[in-house]
């Protein structure tokens, strides 16, 4: 029986507990999330050192999942846009049943090996691409089907499962075991198996970021100020890292069109929006590097 399946030995009354006791269950149980995590550091590392050179190059992020799985692999995908202005055209995100299976579950769709191929041979993937499988069983035949597409492509393959020995970690360029062991209620895996998941292809994805210069020291200075809260966060990382006053500031944002980058480097080399844009554009969109340019 997989480990994520198999009943929890410690908690075979769970349905007696009270209120409280039963609260600290779910939440403690939700470290060995982090713990499977923290096991697999070498690999994920391994991961963003494969992935970076290719989506410098041009490459997507192709998220490929079932059920839970496939919810976190494009909820992963979206955030990418808002935070870091990652283009959703290279966020692609794939489900077993379709757009419907993310709010209702498809039955049987993830039992289709041949519809993860397709589904994936339709994005038309390059060997820049780097296609993620994400499957908490680790045998899941649509995330499997997609891998195998992708292969065949010459894209990245990277498989996140929760049990060892999994197939989808098996058949991946570089398998990511996320061991998070039985579930207190037994084989519901959008619990720690889930959290493990997501807390995964958040460090994914960030590091991935980071080394492709969307962010400056810790600072998140390529996000879209799309609504009040996110206009008011630009304002303010500009101020930290230019060290302007409030008014100039808001003047090179203004200029820049919001986009927090730009309006440091204005900042810092006193430069106007268009010339800030082709020094930026010369460094690769790496901010440290334009600023220190002589």
């Amino acid at each position: 029986m997989l480990r994520t399946e198999t009943p929890s030995p410690l908690h075979g009354a769970l349905d007696t507990y009270a209120a409280d006791k039963l609260v600290r269950t779910f939440v403690e149980d939700q470290y060995e999330a982090v713990r499977a995590v923290e096991a697999v550091a070498d690999d994920l590392a391994r991961a963003v050192d494969a992935a970076a050179p290719r989506l410098q190059a041009g490459g997507r992020l192709i998220y490929v999942g079932a059920g839970t799985s496939g919810r976190l692999g494009i909820l992963d995908g979206v955030e990418l846009l808002p935070t870091f202005s990652w283009p959703p055209e290279r966020a692609l995100g794939l489900i077993a049943g379709g757009p419907p299976a993310l709010f209702k579950a498809v039955e049987g769709a993830e039992d289709d090996a041949e519809q993860g191929e397709r589904d994936v041979q339709a994005l038309a993937p390059t060997t820049n691409d780097v296609v993620i499988g994400v499957a908490a069983s680790g045998g899941t035949p649509y995330v499997l089907g997609g891998l195998k597409a992708a292969q065949a492509a010459g894209a990245l393959t990277l498989g996140l499962a929760n049990n060892p020995g999994a197939p989808v970690a098996a058949a991946a360029d570089i398998g990511i075991v996320l061991d998070t062991g039985p579930e207190v209620i037994s084989g519901s895996t959008r619990l720690k198996a889930g959290t493990a998941q997501k807390i995964a292809l958040n460090t994914l994805s960030s590091c991935l970021m980071v080394r492709l210069n969307k962010v400056h020291g810790n600072l998140m200075v390529d996000l879209q100020a799309t609504n009040a809260k996110l206009r008011k966060r630009a304002l303010s990382l500009t101020q930290r890292a230019s060290g302007a006053p409030l008014e100039a500031a808001e003047a090179a944002l203004a200029a820049a069109h919001g986009h927090v980058k730009l309006a440091v480097l204005m900042l810092g080399k006193q430069l106007n929006a268009a010339d800030a844009t082709a020094l930026l554009a010369q460094h690769a969109g790496h901010l440290r590097a334009a600023l220190d340019a002589p």
